[in-house]
């Protein structure tokens, strides 16, 4: 039996289509859900589309469309970016699903019948633009902290009594601290909110129609906060009035949540309490990445600096984008992305480092052995071990990746290829082929760039889908999986092909000229 593992992100919200800060998630759980499957596990990946609430109800009023025919086409088009950039999802939930809805109304229905939800009435600050009530606390000239202005709100509404389960969450973080990562996330966390008594937390309104109906009291709908949040559960086949799924008994608890540091409150403090009143475990971990910026400044719409994922794979490639938001976007702290730090990276490390290496190496058995490849192993003749190189970089990957170090992991690769081209400098091949006497080292130098090459493709997968394919293909890979990588020398003698450029060398001044007139 595979040992199981469930990633999920936060389900992208249906008011517009995302900019690319918000598919790095996706691309991020991406490259974890394909390098967890290449490692072993039996992996289940969901994200999806969180459809109902008062913003979505204006924008389709604004389009002169219902609702549903508004959030089917945000959906579709969410869908769409996902698949353009190879999001390899085993479900995509939509909260407008039947089933979803059908749950979401028991677990209410549920939390009501045990007394852990009460009517009461709201009265206090709400942004609309958040989705969000607004504490006094948090509103600076008028202003949420999002900049949204926020309006003064009264209505009935139905409160989840979140100081009942507050002692308990606090004890399960602290004894399984990897419950929130990273550290600093938890920290805030715990000094933010859970040093003072939780206030019962709002999860119907009345203001509004689009949601999914509360059964026994009509005019109030249910509220993200269990609407959207349950769908970690709901797309496993979770309803808390039928026997668990299949699926549901073979991948709860989750094994990480993947979200944007800005909704962590909802996922560590809401999450887990509504769990703990249904009854059900709580997910392994929460993982809060943080935001990528545009010019070191929040992408808004407002401020006109927002770069979408079409754009950005019309300019450079798909993997190109992959590769910067999973290289260049730190583990902890927020990360910066601009078309000329885009072509920098091209260039440097995928046209110079990782296209080089495979279009040099095919080229040299080209042009010294006519494409023909001999499976040529002696005692290495040079100060650098291919091979000792080679065999050090999944272990490394592994350990970075089991903690989601994914950029960490990334760079492993990066630093085999460079290695590799060191390699070639100091072996010189084109001297050696000129020595009769040589041949056999020219061989052996050969045969252990294009195994390197293998482990390079072989371990570009989670991360450059796309790319790695291409480096396999063109040197005749067959055995793909990691397994093949625990021994040096599994590449089998043949005859390639003639290599193609994987990567364009972009000059910085052409190409962002040719973006600004795209873009004018």
């Amino acid at each position: 039996m595979k040992e199981k593992y469930y990633i999920t992100t936060a389900i992208a919200y249906s008011s517009a289509v995302p900019h690319v800060g918000n598919v790095y998630e996706a691309i991020l759980a991406d490259s974890i859900a394909r390098f967890k499957r290449l490692s072993g596990y039996d992996v289940f990946f969901q994200t999806g589309t969180d459809e109902h609430g008062q913003k979505i109800e204006s924008k389709a009023k604004d389009n002169e469309l219902t609702p549903k025919a508004y959030v089917d086409v945000i959906s579709s088009e969410i869908k769409r970016i996902y698949d353009k950039v190879n999001i390899s999802y085993d479900k995509f939930i939509r909260t407008t699903d039947d089933d979803h809805v059908a749950s979401v109304q028991a677990i209410f229905k549920k939390l009501f019948d045990q007394g852990d939800i009460y009517l009461g009435k709201y009265e206090g600050w709400y942004s609309v633009s958040d989705e969000s009530f607004i504490l006094e606390k948090d509103i600076v000239d008028g202003k949420a902290p999002s900049g949204d202005i926020p309006i003064w709100t009264s209505e009935d509404a139905y409160f989840l009594k979140m100081s009942k389960y507050q002692d308990r969450l606090v004890k399960h973080i602290e004894d399984h601290p990897e419950f929130i990562e990273p550290e600093s996330r938890r920290n805030e966390m715990i000094q933010n909110f859970l040093k003072e008594p939780l206030p019962d937390l709002s999860v119907s309104r009345t203001s509004f129609k689009w949601g999914i109906p509360v059964e026994f009291n009509e005019g109030h709908v249910v509220y993200v906060w269990i609407d959207a949040l349950s769908n970690y559960i709901t797309g496993l086949g979770y309803h808390p009035d039928q026997q668990p799924t299949e699926l549901f008994k073979k991948y709860w608890p989750a094994d990480v949540h993947l979200i944007g540091k800005d909704i962590l409150r909802f996922h560590t403090i809401y999450w887990p309490i509504i769990l703990m009143a249904i009854g059900v475990e709580l997910p392994k971990q929460v993982f809060g990445h943080p935001w990528v910026l545009v010019n070191k400044n929040k992408m808004s719409k407002s401020t006109g600096n927002v770069m979408y994922t079409d754009d950005l794979v019309k300019y450079f490639g798909v993997d190109t984008l992959r590769y910067y938001v999973l290289h260049e976007i730190p583990y902890a702290q927020d990360g910066n992305i601009t078309h000329e730090l885009l072509i920098e990276r091209n260039n440097t490390d995928l046209a110079n480092t990782i296209g080089n290496l495979v279009n040099r190496t095919i080229g040299m058995v080209h042009k010294y052995r006519e494409g023909v490849v001999k499976k040529v192993i002696l005692e290495e003749p040079f100060e650098l071990s291919l091979q000792d190189k080679a065999l050090q970089v999944l272990p490394e990957m592994t350990k970075f990746m089991e903690e989601l170090r994914v950029s960490d992991a990334l760079e492993e690769i990066v630093k085999l290829a460079r290695f590799a081209n060191k390699y070639i400098d100091v072996s010189e091949p084109w001297v050696l082929n000129k020595d009769s006497e040589k041949q056999e080292i020219l061989d052996h130098v050969l045969y252990h760039l294009l195994e390197t090459v293998r482990y390079v493709g072989i371990l570009l997968q989670p991360f450059m889908p796309g790319t790695a394919e291409k480096i396999l293909e063109q040197i005749g890979c067959k055995d793909r999986s990691f397994e093949s990588l625990n021994t040096f020398g599994q590449y089998e003698a043949q005859t390639l092909e003639k290599p193609y450029v994987l990567f364009e060398r972009y000059d910085i001044n052409k190409k962002i000229e040719e973006i600004l007139k795209e873009e004018s």
